[in-house]
């Protein structure tokens, strides 16, 4: 009880520092794409240097960041010893969406509006910086003898699929965590979440005179045949539910689409990407497998046609590890505690880095700073926000939780 008072009342005298430092997170840019991130590593270091950390500066090479699509990219980790002991890493995620339109408040401004705090990332998941360094100064300032190592890995690249954040730090080998907690929401610990798979499609016709449109191969024509058949497919997936709480069925979305040359031309290329998201029971390669089956049945119509698929992601969903229980199981009983709710353990129908440390075997689960869902956060668009309340109760409960799980 003696280290639950001492967290509590630290992290009670700390809370105007750590919405400064979340404010200033917020004000610098990091959105991917287009994916120059570097800056704000770098600001972020400074700011937790400030605080009395070391932190270590991984600099993605050059060439794979280019690879994933960005310019540039640094993973942050901080590491505190406090004995011999398992080792948990606490995963969040700098990059952002861009803005976008409708905003009302300065998306990089951190304004405070009743008690809630605007800005693009506040959310998601800038706020699990300071949720995470704030839970780790609590677990210094209170000294009590622990068993175990906290790490922090910030990082970079969420939005771009986390091969060159957690992916890169886990297959180099720059650590090598037993446990791991990843950004999350204050309302539900997450053990399970969706996949996600992108293809473009490209289908290649034979340019013509309006005039004369038969001399030509309409390639918005066998696209539409091929679009039509993918939203008559999409029907079927209701009947797919995963039996995980809180993750549903499969969805399937067409969110790009391009092509054409004028009005009076007949098209001769079209391309378009689709999201495929995938629920725990699923395979990824299945998935794909089957998408391409309906694009090629359909495009079959049009012989004359080129159709070309090509995978643009492929992210595997997440599904509980042995020893997953033993995380959820402390997160879910402080946070009951300080919230004074029932709190769950839950899937989510999104996908996140949290697969990348599934993917080296560490059991990992969901949990941070935010409210009941993503629609409340504004999350990826206009006018984000973060209550602060839940921020302050989030880091009590990691804190919490962490000085469970690390007791000698």
């Amino acid at each position: 009880m003696e280290l639950e008072n001492t967290i509590r009342s630290y992290l009670e005298r700390e809370r105007p520092r750590q919405e400064a430092f979340l404010a200033e997170l917020v004000r610098v840019p990091s959105d991917n794409p287009a994916g120059d991130c570097a800056a704000h590593a770098d600001r972020a270091a400074e700011l937790i240097e400030a605080l009395g950390f070391e932190v270590e500066r991984h600099k993605v090479p050059d060439e794979l960041v280019r690879r994933n699509g960005m310019i540039s990219a640094t993973n942050l980790v901080v590491r505190r010893r406090f004995g011999d002991g398992p080792v948990i890493a606490l995963n969040a995620h700098g990059d952002v969406v861009p803005p976008g339109e409708g905003w009302t408040r300065d998306p990089y401004g951190a304004d405070v509006v009743n008690g809630w705090m605007y800005g693009r990332g506040v959310a998601v998941s800038k706020s699990d910086f300071a949720t995470y360094v704030w839970a780790l100064l609590a677990l210094e300032a209170a000294g009590a003898p622990l068993a175990g190592t906290v790490e922090l890995h910030l990082t970079y690249d969420e939005e771009a699929g986390g091969e060159i954040g957690p992916g890169y730090l886990l297959s180099e080998g720059i650590s090598k965590p037993d446990y791991a907690i990843a950004a999350g929401f204050s309302y539900a610990v997450v053990n399970a979440h969706n996949g996600c798979l992108h293809l473009e499609v490209e289908v290649n016709g034979r340019s013509a005179h309006a005039a004369r449109p038969h001399t030509g191969v309409d390639a918005l024509e066998a696209t539409t045949a091929i679009l039509s058949a993918l939203y008559a497919w999409r029907q079927g997936l209701a009947e797919r539910a995963s039996a995980i709480p809180g993750i549903g069925s499969p969805q399937m979305t067409v969110g790009l689409i391009h092509g054409g040359i004028n009005t009076n031309v007949v098209p001769d290329r079209i391309t378009f990407r689709l999201d495929r998201r995938l629920i725990p029971e699923e395979n990824g390669e299945a998935a794909e497998a089957e998408l391409r089956e309906v694009i090629a049945e359909a495009a079959a119509g049009f012989p004359e046609a080129k159709v070309a698929v090509r995978r643009i992601l492929l992210a595997e969903p997440l599904v509980p590890l042995p020893g997953s229980e033993r995380l959820s199981g402390a997160l879910t009983a402080r946070a009951q505690e300080v919230l004074g709710t029932e709190v769950e353990t839950a899937g989510v129908p999104l996908y996140t880095d949290a697969r990348h440390y599934a993917a080296h075997r560490v059991p990992i689960v969901l949990y941070g700073a935010g409210p009941r869902t993503i629609e409340e956060a504004n999350a990826h668009r206009a006018d984000e926000r973060l209550k602060l309340s839940d921020l302050h109760a989030a880091t009590t409960i990691v804190a919490l939780a962490l000085a469970d799980l690390l007791s000698a």
